[in-house]
């Protein structure tokens, strides 16, 4: 069944909320620099998340540990400028809110003072509620992230789908309402069963995003460089390519290359 599609000017946290009671799905992507940015703003996706996977896709880090508030600053302002309608939502890295929520508040606060952006997300449950919490109070809207959280995952030493048994779905599901209790605007959840994200999604009242969630959710989101087909090693189940541009780019910097070598380029109509 097709849902009438509201046009919004300017995306807000207002806006995706609305779009769950409107049972209009909700689009997210990744974004980390100008350029890339401005397309995706300009081809009407609704949220773009800066995220903490620069440090896999930009920096090439093996996880998204390494990458610090600062450089995180830097690729938010870069996506803030480029923006004219997206709502967007800038990752807290690894090490800047477990545990200390004074330090949660001040990183969050950096982020919104620098940037520009419009919200941060967190990832994590009743561990880090209280940084939630203590976020909130500054005005600062909050973005949750419950499933497979990858600042995590020398706790669980996989990649793999989680919540397939029941102790772990119901901790999810107790977290994702007390994420919502706290004030948190919209939910993400990764790599979790179908059957799992449709309950949550119908059990709490603020957008659930999807990334390996399956289709019941409110919204899903992807990284950018694995949706264009710009990296290649990459490959679960959840991933739809649109494009491979590894193939293109590659190609595109063969030719190049091909003819400056045989005197080709540039010829007198590419000189002055």
């Amino acid at each position: 069944m097709s849902v009438a599609k509201k046009e919004y000017k300017k995306i807000t946290t207002n806006s995706v909320q609305e779009m769950k009671r409107n049972g209009e799905k909700i689009s997210m992507l990744t974004a980390y620099d100008y350029t890339l940015a401005k397309i995706v703003d300009s081809a009407g996706v609704d949220i773009i998340l800066v995220g903490d996977s620069a440090s896999n896709v930009m920096a090439g880090h093996e996880t998204t540990l390494p990458i610090t508030l600062d450089e995180m600053i830097y690729h938010a302002a870069s996506v803030v400028r480029a923006i004219d309608r997206c709502l967007v939502v800038v990752d807290l890295p690894f090490g800047t809110y477990q545990g200390d929520t004074k330090n949660a508040l001040k990183s969050a606060i950096r982020i919104m003072k620098e940037t520009g952006g419009h919200a941060v997300k967190l990832e994590g449950g009743v561990e880090i509620i209280d940084s939630v919490k203590r976020i909130l109070t500054a005005g600062i809207p909050v973005m949750g992230h419950l499933g497979l959280t990858p600042q995590s995952i020398y706790k669980f030493g996989t990649y793999t789908v989680r919540a397939k048994e029941e102790e772990e779905a119901n901790k999810l599901l107790s977290d994702a309402i007390a994420l919502e209790k706290a004030g948190c605007f919209a939910i993400v959840l990764e790599k979790i069963p179908r059957a799992l994200a449709k309950k949550v999604a119908e059990t709490i009242s603020i957008p659930v995003i999807g990334i390996g969630a399956g289709p019941d959710v409110d919204g899903q989101v992807l990284v950018l460089h694995d949706m264009l087909g710009m990296t290649h090693e990459f490959n679960p189940r959840f991933l739809r390519r649109y494009l491979n541009l590894f193939e293109d780019i590659n190609g595109a910097v063969q030719s190049y290359v091909s003819d400056v070598k045989s005197r080709d380029f540039p010829n007198d109509k590419e000189s002055y």
